[in-house]
């Protein structure tokens, strides 16, 4: 599942609440986790758009996931505007949110990790 942080049409906690209640019925994140992840984009509207990077493959990550059994744990993202990227992040798991490592070109997606909020 993904879903955009400025998603005009559909309020973004809609995904939020729908995966924690999938997660309260597995009984943990866990079990949850063995077929459902979330990743919620940040500045993305709806389904596109927005200042976030909204270029990413996610059939790519669910074919890895059902063909070769690799979950993902990110997904690379980029912002293109006038034909050129503009930026790069990593998608992260919900709960988790991309993190800049603290050194290095802030619009480049090495520079940032996924990590729980603090």
């Amino acid at each position: 599942m993904w879903h955009g942080w400025a998603d005009q049409n559909i309020a973004p906690r809609n995904s939020i609440n729908y995966y924690n209640n999938v997660v309260a019925y597995q009984g943990s994140e866990a079990k949850a986790q063995e077929f459902v992840r979330l990743f919620m984009i940040p500045g993305m509207g709806h389904c596109s758009g927005g200042a976030g990077p909204d270029q990413f493959n996610a059939l790519a990550a669910l074919e890895q996931w059902v063909e070769k059994g690799t979950a993902p744990t990110q997904i690379a993202a980029s912002k293109v505007a006038a034909g050129k990227t503009v930026f790069t992040r990593p998608l992260c798991v919900y709960p988790q949110v991309e993190t800049y490592k603290g050194s290095g070109d802030i619009n480049d997606a090495a520079n940032f990790s996924c990590a729980l909020p603090k």
